[in-house]
């Protein structure tokens, strides 16, 4: 059942890129004819329709008469989304680069949207889409940010905020706090690797268990190895972006490099469906042929 209001009472929006964000959103919003939706990948006009948006015949159509455009495609393609499809956009309209990306990134997208009339927003999402849907916080940044903000609170989004006028402050917000949740899934997968290869892994987990109880660790581990498996290639190009900033920062990346290999390699093994459990999980990668003890 859709999430959002009225379709009738919506901004009209296009979305650019049709994954599981995308896909996620439109399912909830129930936008309907408020709504269309643009991806070069021409098998998910189903998927589209499904989910009740329009499919449009190419991005032009998508855009004309868009007043929000939601960004939703792979982190590298978010700067040549941005500039070839800007020109296309309505002058004023707002483009809103959902992408898990560097601020440098985003700051290279605003200069070729804002050339073309349209109005940037930096905006980062803080949780995965699913089960979230339409709750999922968002962070704005940029000008005119409350004025999107509003605009996508109208199309559903209930946790919305703006953090700054700046373009690149809502993605380093997110890219900071990813250094820490997607390095934890690389450190875990590294020490469950060694502790199971060197017969301690009950131990290992038993002693972290006693000092931390929130859940245990072979939770956490079987959570973090079930992310990574299946979205590692995504995550590791979010984690690249991370790697570039912290390098502007003027720090060497030596835990996010690592984890740009660990999430590309383990979500390049192609293991499906997923094992049920933790040793099941670590089996599978142990056999997986591009596993040689490392990724």
């Amino acid at each position: 059942m859709p999430d959002s209001q009225d379709p009738s009472t919506a901004p009209s929006v296009a979305l650019i890129g049709f994954g599981e964000a995308g896909s996620t959103f439109a399912d909830a919003g129930g936008w309907e004819s408020a709504a269309k939706a643009w991806d070069v990948d021409p098998s998910r006009k189903a998927v589209m329709e499904a989910c009740g948006v329009i499919a449009a015949a190419n991005a032009a159509d998508a855009l004309q008469h868009a007043d929000i455009i939601l960004s939703l495609v792979t982190a590298d393609q978010a700067v040549p989304a941005a500039e070839e499809y800007a020109p296309l956009m309505p002058k004023g309209a707002f483009w809103c680069d959902m992408n898990s990306v560097a601020p440098d990134t985003k700051r290279k997208a605003a200069k070729a949207v804002n050339a073309a009339g349209g109005r940037y927003l930096d905006v980062a999402v803080m949780a995965p889409v699913d089960p979230a849907r339409l709750n999922v916080p968002l962070l704005f940044a940029g000008e005119g940010a409350l004025d999107a903000m509003m605009l996508m609170r109208e199309l559903g989004f209930a946790k919305t905020r703006v953090v700054g006028d700046a373009i690149g402050q809502a993605s380093a917000i997110k890219l900071c706090r990813s250094i820490m949740v997607k390095g934890l899934e690389a450190l875990s997968a590294e020490m469950v690797l060694a502790a199971s290869s060197a017969g301690v892994l009950d131990e290992v987990l038993a002693s972290l268990d006693a000092s931390e109880k929130h859940i245990s660790w072979r939770e956490r581990a079987d959570y973090n190895l079930d992310r990574m498996l299946l979205h590692g290639r995504r995550r590791s190009a979010e984690m690249a972006e991370s790697r570039d900033m912290i390098r502007h920062l003027g720090i060497t990346p030596r835990m996010t490099e690592n984890t740009v290999d660990w999430q590309q390699g383990l979500g390049e093994l192609g293991i499906a469906p997923l094992p049920e459990g933790l040793e099941a999980k670590l089996a599978a990668i142990k056999a997986a042929p591009q596993f040689k003890g490392d990724i």
